[in-house]
């Protein structure tokens, strides 16, 4: 990762951030998600969101688009009337079910976090520790592969997480390296329908 002025340069263009339209009841969680807002700000990296104007998802887009990052929200035509109740931030893609909400958000990501359970303050960590250990015994059980246990990249701070994901290098055995978007066109799976604005 290169320094360019005060701004470092990611590796990724664009982080998809998965995150509640609702703020928590710990004010630590709307804490975390300003700071990871800043963080993406910090290394020059677009955001791609659930697409709504409340809740976690509302403080992660305002905080990047008050630093001119591009935004691209995808939002499903049912959950617009709860999801947006303000200003929209950015581009917002309209889709017409949360299969190809997903889908269309991960067309446009190069990595993954979720929020607030990606990290927290070490005792959000800790209670949310009870995933990775469900996924850990589900390894040791024989139903996810190691390799596919080691996608999911875990840390107690904003920058920590970032840093880990800049570091991660990709082992692939027998997991998929790189979806097929294409392949998923012939199908016959819709693209996003319309822009907001």
């Amino acid at each position: 990762m290169e320094m360019k002025s005060d701004v470092m340069m990611s590796k990724f263009k664009r982080i998809c951030v998965f995150c509640g339209n609702s703020q928590g009841k710990k004010s630590s969680y709307q804490d975390l998600a300003i700071e990871l807002g800043k963080e993406l700000v910090s290394r020059n990296i677009d955001l791609v969101y659930g697409g709504g104007s409340i809740g976690l998802m509302g403080l992660v887009s305002q905080t990047i688009d008050g630093d001119g990052r591009h935004i691209i929200g995808v939002i499903s035509k049912t959950l617009m009337p709860r999801e947006l109740t303000g200003e929209t931030v950015g581009e917002v893609k309209v889709v017409t079910d949360m299969h190809q909400r997903k889908t269309e958000m991960a067309r446009h990501s190069d990595a993954f976090i979720a929020l607030p359970g990606g990290y927290g303050t070490l005792d959000e960590l800790l209670e949310y520790n009870s995933l990775l250990s469900f996924i850990d015994k589900a390894v040791k059980e024989g139903f996810i592969s190691p390799n596919a246990r080691q996608i999911i990249v875990s840390a107690p701070t904003t920058i920590e997480l970032v840093e880990k994901l800049e570091e991660y290098v990709p082992c692939h055995k027998r997991v998929a390296s790189k979806l097929n978007w294409e392949t998923e066109q012939q199908l016959g799976y819709p693209q996003a329908q319309e822009t907001v604005r």
